[in-house]
């Protein structure tokens, strides 16, 4: 399946090329900064009018993420909402498809700095939720362990193409996920924010048609150096 396992806090994940990551002992899939309906508020702030597919676009991978991995818990991690009008947005066969995926298990909208979470789409609403040895949040705190959080957005410059791709970012004490929404920008790996939130021996995973693991520094997949060297986990 393209996927990537590795171990944090003695908990094996595994990340999906998707962005999604899934505890699987503990049925967990978690997802982070949907950002649905992100093309209406551009709209709504007289911004250039985007295709408003996004959100069907995110939902249907998501739905497939669901369908591959067959959770009993899935958390989404903040942001799942681009402002608190983006509700708005969601059209039947959206709300629908959304109401199917949170039959017959738990749903955990978690607070993002965009939105509260959807107050009328069931599932619970928390602010954080620990299951096992991992805290789910969606700003990571720099103190924690056993951290999973998104917000950041982190994303990888491939090197000679310009061109960027989202990743996890993770160390022993934390993994930051990617944006799993269809719009959603990011934020470089490098940047001080987020760089100063993980240990120097830190790696990603980056996202695409298979999950790629790379070391944040010092690697020709992140930047000009080194080959890859020093990976570490497996692809599944």
């Amino acid at each position: 399946m393209n996927t990537h396992t590795f171990s944090l806090c003695h908990t094996e994940l595994t990340a999906f090329p998707s962005g999604a990551l899934l505890d699987a002992a503990a049925g967990v899939l978690c997802v982070s900064d949907l950002h649905l309906g992100k093309s209406d508020r551009i709209a709504r702030h007289n911004g250039p009018l985007l295709p408003p597919y996004e959100v069907r676009e995110t939902l249907d991978r998501l739905s497939a993420d669901i369908a591959t991995a067959q959770p009993t818990t899935v958390i989404c991690l903040g942001d799942s909402f681009d402002d608190m009008a983006g509700r708005t947005s969601l059209d039947d066969s959206c709300t629908t498809l959304l109401m199917q995926m949170q039959a017959g298990r738990r749903w955990i909208w978690i607070e993002g700095n965009h939105d509260p979470g959807p107050l009328d789409l069931g599932g619970s609403h928390l602010r954080e939720v620990t299951i096992g040895a991992l805290t789910y949040r969606h700003i990571a705190e720099p103190d924690a362990r056993g951290e999973v959080s998104g917000h950041y957005h982190p994303k990888v410059t491939l090197p000679g193409t310009g061109s960027t791709r989202a990743c996890f970012a993770f160390d022993q004490a934390r993994c930051i996920l990617p944006a799993y929404g269809a719009y959603t920008g990011g934020m470089s790996v490098h940047t001080p924010a987020l760089r100063g939130l993980l240990a120097s021996e830190a790696h990603v995973i980056l996202t695409g048609r298979r999950a790629l693991l790379a070391p944040l520094a010092g690697n020709a997949v992140v930047r000009s150096g080194p080959q890859r060297r020093g990976l570490r986990g497996r692809s599944g």
